[in-house]
């Protein structure tokens, strides 16, 4: 008989990023190895703020996709950088959970994702149950992050969401941490706490890397980034920071500062910065075939935050700049994915720009890259050794 799984989260397709992206392939994943997969999620509406047009005006919507039960539910959604509003959209969205659990039978085994604290508190406090097992997925470390990003002061608020990070810990059965950061702090918790490392590593056939052929004396070193244009990764700074001698830098996705890097770019002509909207993730595969390094920054160091990026890029071959520090950095120089500037540096990020070159990396480095993409960030390795854990 197959097992029942339930995956509660906040973000899922058609919903973009690296968290709908994630928990789409452990889904799917579970789901080609005999279990029966359900998925809690509100109404698609993120990065928007907004819920997306095909889901309006529903209370809940329910489909089957991949094989996978999806079960979306009411969300006051917003993405209003005022706290209250936040909060908001955390507890409709914590209602529609727990009006959800009256309902319908929950199965014994659960993947809760966090963050949000506050959703997975929800999760872990009406679900938790001695025949149950609970499995928290985490991708951040809240509060911590939140701290650094100067989203959040070490007030009573802080103490507060410390205590429901403590509990959510506490209450789980199986820790999954996206960085050894994030599994050193719960350990750190709670020593006996049973810990898996489960990164974000992507679940694509790699594509056949070619030759993109350059004249090393008048072209330019054409920088990508894309992704999520939020305030973690301080692309709107970026652009005012980096200097255009000799790159060009493209740009996709949206997202908070997505505005505010169109003006920018309106209003600096003579920049070679070029923006190009959201792409799907297929289409974006392609695409960045054609650049010469992918750029990876962060506007802060988080403790505990490896971009999902770094596996994607190196899957497809594609030579990275990182600009975030921590475990990321150490990641991309274990491994030899591209180059490093030191975190918040944007002197020294210049610097090491100013050393690459369009020719820096040949088709040879590129297969190497993409070589050890394959044999170390493996998806299907990663996921056998979390289903002998649950």
């Amino acid at each position: 008989m197959k097992k029942n799984v339930l995956i509660i989260t906040s973000y899922f397709p058609p919903e973009i990023g690296a968290a709908s992206n994630r928990i789409f392939h452990l889904a799917n994943g579970l789901q080609k190895n005999g279990f029966n997969i359900d998925v809690l999620t509100p109404l698609p509406n993120y990065p928007t703020g907004k819920i997306f047009n095909d889901y309006k005006g529903q209370f809940k919507h329910v489909s089957t996709e991949e094989h996978i039960t999806v079960n979306r539910l009411w969300i006051y959604a917003s993405n209003s950088k005022n706290k209250l509003l936040r909060l908001l959209a955390m507890l409709s969205y914590s209602f529609s959970l727990v009006w959800f659990f009256i309902w319908n039978k929950i199965p014994k085994t659960v993947i809760v994702q966090s963050p949000p604290l506050l959703v997975a508190f929800t999760c872990l406090f009406f679900l938790r149950n001695k025949k149950r097992k609970l499995i928290l997925n985490v991708s951040d470390l809240w509060p911590i992050a939140g701290l650094e990003l100067g989203a959040l002061k070490k007030n009573f608020s802080y103490k507060m969401l410390e205590k429901i990070e403590h509990f959510n810990y506490k209450k789980a059965n199986l820790i999954l941490g996206q960085s050894e950061e994030i599994l050193t702090h719960v350990t750190s918790l709670f020593p006996n706490k049973t810990a898996f490392l489960y990164r974000n590593f992507p679940d694509f056939n790699p594509p056949q890397i070619r030759q993109i052929t350059t004249n090393e004396n008048t072209e330019k070193l054409k920088i990508v980034y894309a992704g999520l244009l939020g305030i973690a990764q301080g692309i709107y700074k970026l652009c005012n920071e980096l200097d255009y001698s000799n790159i060009e830098l493209h740009i996709y996705g949206s997202g908070a500062e997505q505005a505010a890097i169109e003006e920018f770019i309106s209003n600096h002509p003579e920049l070679p910065i070029l923006y190009h909207g959201h792409v799907s993730r297929n289409e974006l595969h392609h695409v960045l075939m054609n650049y010469d390094i992918a750029i990876i920054p962060l506007l802060n160091r988080i403790y505990g935050s490896v971009p999902s990026k770094i596996f994607e890029y190196a899957r497809l071959g594609l030579p990275m700049l990182y600009f975030g520090g921590g475990e990321g950095e150490t990641i991309i120089k274990k491994n030899r994915l591209g180059s490093v500037a030191k975190a918040g540096d944007y002197g020294d990020l210049n610097t090491v720009i100013s050393k690459i070159k369009r020719h820096s990396f040949s088709q040879e480095q590129k297969i190497n890259i993409q070589k050890i993409a394959v044999s170390k960030f493996d998806f299907n390795r990663q996921l056998q050794g979390l289903i002998g854990l649950i």
